[in-house]
């Protein structure tokens, strides 16, 4: 395909900033060879593995340089460096965060991330009903899917087909930041961000296996591996891998994944830690998950084919974290990756509802990449200055994306609605559709957490420019459009008190800027997002209980957000940018682990999302598919002692109001009620060994989900028995 992108000197602007942070850190540890320095040892939460032999690395797994800011018990968190990017006691950090630790992840099971975070307050899953191609879920009302998933720190780029499939099973943890985070990480989404914490490397030797089997004629493998190279006392290594064979609940998709995740720690010295991350990933899943609509209802006539309904996708990513404690007061990081995504798609589609007994349907495919790189260099200072304790961070990160699309339309053979015959010939239409798109953004970022007493003042600022290159057309003939410049300026500002009872409140005020890539469906750049946002709340540490009780209200406008429809007249994807949304909201969160074998967590959220200026149809009204109030709530327990020592259930709750199925709000969605459950059995007599059963929608809630005035399905009732053996 024939390109013609101007100013193509942006792309090396971040690698050059990522480069003379590098040099920057090797010339400091020269020097530091000469330099005798006292020996400073940072405990981390844990030994690596945890007394029942697993391979958590809560803590940061091997005890180096830091604990990397995540401490964990059990399900709950005391630190995630997520919020600060510093250490900062989750009590102390004027804004909600929700933390899903690995024993949550580890209990539930979660096969998507979608899954995974489907208990957090103000988080909202299953918008588009089932559909295992993206993980497309909304934070405070707004949507997280394409600006709103980090790993490791550092952003994730997602755009259109081209998202990447998180494999929770390669996951430590994850934390929700609520509310703009742009303050501290440049382009995200407004209503928070979801940073996935990738497994690490453990000082202590552990190892894992495990089979499931499941609904959908699942079979999946997984393995785990980690410890000390050898002898070695400074060099730590751990692999992961996932090899999955199944269907899905649409009867012409499946859900195969194959994925291998090694990771290498290296520290030399107590100070001094450096952590390699590499992943692999092929996946296969349907082009389309769609249904048949009939006016406001979803059918059981399935829109694609057999014979032409595929989305293959292979990712990888390669990066590192590197830290060096210079001495008591400073604290050098500094991590990088690189990422490239590549995915070919055919479906079949309904072009509107049945006509006179007939579905009329088209044919499409799709060809995407998308490839990036992403650096953050950082610099801390812990100092006095007077009564005034001081947590000073500095920082530049810079990162460059690079995407292409070919989309090809035409046409199908249609259904009959009331018999409809599938797998027949399909022919791949041509390409008629290109577009590229080249994105540079270099920030400069500045906080300072500053601690008077009881009080903490945190104030950061961040400037971000953005250089957009794009072109749109037809296949080797792309029309080059004028680069798009953006500057913008985001901060946050919070202040907390702690009390000697554990109880902290807190209020903030934060900003949001996220350029957006990909284009819309005129072949544009999209302008970027801006936001706003106050927060007000209350976190509650009780003394000598394992417990955190959160409360936050908020207040968030939005400008220009990117979203994920559905064409109700093609039933083709397709990215919208909005006017201005306006979220108001409250959440709770009760996270406890309270005694020997109990954890639960506890959830509500209220959510008014309003649109504010959109078209004349819709101003005023409420954005769809937001239900008003959302409860969850899980319990895990496991005897300790007598003739059931080892065996332990858990369950779980999930309720969503109504809400309405189309943005005109001519409809209302059902409220739903899922049941989740769990059954699992440590076998005393085998050390290691895990039996362990986990259902979702338990009782099998045939529902249908509306967006945008497109229906979709709900998933079906699914169980997954599993059997691990650790040692």
């Amino acid at each position: 395909m024939a390109r013609s992108i101007p100013n193509r000197s942006r792309r090396i602007r971040p690698l050059l900033l990522a480069s003379t942070g590098l040099v920057a850190l090797l010339c400091a540890t020269a020097q530091a060879q000469e330099i005798v320095l006292d020996t400073v040892t940072i405990e981390s939460g844990g030994e690596g593995a945890r007394s029942d032999g697993s391979l958590s690395a809560a803590g940061g797994g091997v005890a180096g340089a830091s604990a990397d800011g995540f401490r964990t018990d059990g399900y709950v968190t005391e630190t995630t460096r997520s919020a600060t990017k510093t250490d900062t006691p989750l009590v102390r950090v004027p804004q909600a965060v929700s933390v899903v630790t690995e024993e949550q992840l580890d209990d539930r099971n979660p096969q998507t991330l979608s899954d995974a975070v489907g208990y957090t307050p103000g988080v909202r899953i299953g918008a588009y009903g089932l559909d295992p191609r993206f993980d497309a879920f909304f934070i405070r009302g707004l949507p997280a899917t394409y600006t709103g998933i980090f790993r490791d720190g550092l952003r994730e780029f997602n755009i259109g087909f081209s998202t990447f499939d998180i494999e929770p099973y390669g996951l430590e943890g994850l934390s929700i930041l609520k509310g703009p985070a742009a303050g501290l990480y440049g382009s995200s989404n407004a209503g928070g961000i979801v940073d996935l914490r990738s497994k690490r490397p453990t000082r202590a030797a552990a190892r894992e296996v495990e089979a499931q089997v499941g609904s959908n004629s699942r079979v999946q493998l997984n393995m785990d591996a980690s410890g000390p190279l050898g002898s070695s006392e400074t060099a730590f290594y751990r692999v992961t891998g996932v090899a999955r064979d199944a269907e899905s609940d649409y009867p012409f998709a499946s859900d195969d994944r194959l994925t291998v995740a090694p990771a290498f720690t290296w520290t030399p010295d107590a100070d001094t830690s450096l952590t390699i991350f590499g992943e692999l990933q092929r996946s296969r899943s349907g082009g389309t998950f769609a249904y048949v609509n009939d006016g406001t209802r979803v059918t059981d006539v399935a829109a694609g084919d057999p014979s032409f309904n595929d989305l293959d996708q292979t990712q990888g990513r390669l990066g590192f974290e590197l830290e060096r404690r210079l001495d008591e007061t400073f604290t050098f990081r500094q991590k990088a990756r690189v990422q490239s995504l590549d995915v070919y798609g055919e479906y079949a589609y309904a072009i509107g509802g049945p006509q006179n007994g007939i579905v009329n349907r088209g044919a499409g495919n799709v060809d995407q990449t998308l490839k990036g790189v992403v650096s953050d260099t950082q610099l801390e200072a812990r100092f006095d200055t007077g009564p005034l304790g001081h947590t000073l961070l500095g920082g530049v990160d810079a990162s460059y994306a690079e995407y292409t699309n070919l989309e090809g339309y035409g046409a199908a053979p249609s259904l009959l609605f009331a018999a409809p015959r599938y797998d027949t010939a399909i022919a791949t239409p041509a390409y008629s559709v290109a577009a590229s798109q080249d994105q540079s953004q270099v920030g400069l970022y500045l906080q300072d957490e500053i601690v008077y007493d009881r009080f903490t003042l945190t104030l950061g600022g961040r400037h971000d420019w953005v250089w957009t290159d794009t072109a749109s057309g037809t296949p080797g003939a792309l029309a080059a459009q004028p680069e798009q410049k953006d500057s913008e300026f985001s901060g946050r500002v919070g202040l907390s008190y702690l009390f000697d009872s554990g109880v902290a409140p807190y209020v903030s005020y934060a900003t949001a800027f996220a350029p957006n890539i990909g284009t819309n469906t005129a072949g544009e750049a999209f302008v970027p997002t801006t936001a706003e946002q106050w927060e007000a709340g209350v976190k509650y540490q009780i003394p000598g209980w394992n417990t955190l009780l959160t409360a936050a209200v908020f207040d968030i406008t939005q400008e220009n957000g990117v979203f994920f429809d559905v064409n109700p007249l093609t039933g083709t994807n397709e990215q919208v940018q909005r006017g201005e949304l306006r979220s108001r909201g409250v959440e709770l969160e009760a996270t406890a682990s309270l005694m020997a074998g109990l954890n639960a967590t506890l959830a509500y959220a209220y959510t008014d999302l309003e649109i504010v200026e959109g078209t004349a149809a819709t101003t005023g009204n409420t954005l769809s598919s937001t239900p008003r109030h959302t409860v969850s709530l899980w319990a895990d327990y496991t005897m300790q002692s007598g003739a059931a020592e080892g065996l332990g259930v858990g369950a779980g709750l999930r309720y969503l109001s109504s809400s309405f199925g189309d943005d005109e709000n001519t409809f209302r969605n059902d409220a739903r009620v899922f049941i989740d459950a769990a059954a699992h059995y440590d076998v005393p007599a085998v050390e290691g060994l895990r039996i362990q059963v986990n259902a979702t929608n338990l009782f099998g809630e045939d529902a249908q989900i509306c967006s945008s005035g497109f229906c979709y399905k709900e998933p079906e009732r699914n169980v997954i028995g599993s059997v691990r053996y650790r040692f």
